[in-house]
């Protein structure tokens, strides 16, 4: 009787995220990169969405929901969204680093 038709569930290679605000954190991003993925051929409406967003993001440092280090790399982010060209915009939406949560700007990028 060792045979059983079901399989066992492939382990996920993701580890486990047991930190809420690194939760937050994550959807925050997910939220900003589906805003500019939406409008990827409208950059100015996603800019807008951006502005939008950094204030929500303010509000909620204020209140102690968002830590100060994943609000600098919230706002390092829509940094570069908000600074950018055009060219420079689809680069930004392609780079999957960009959107990993922990991405860091490089040195020479912070100017």
């Amino acid at each position: 009787m060792g045979w059983w038709p079901f399989g066992r569930k492939a382990k996920s290679n993701r580890a486990p995220v047991s930190d809420p605000l690194l939760k937050d954190n994550r959807i925050l991003i997910s939220e900003l990169r589906d805003a500019c993925e939406l409008n990827f051929d409208n950059p100015e409406e996603a800019r807008r969405q951006i502005r939008r967003m950094q204030v929500e993001w303010s509000d909620a440092a204020q209140h102690g929901i968002l830590t100060d280090v994943n609000r600098s790399g919230l706002d390092a982010r829509a940094f570069r969204l908000l600074t950018c060209d055009d060219r420079e915009w689809m680069a930004w939406l392609d780079n999957l680093e960009f959107w990993k949560p922990g991405w860091k700007p490089e040195r020479d990028d912070e100017d």
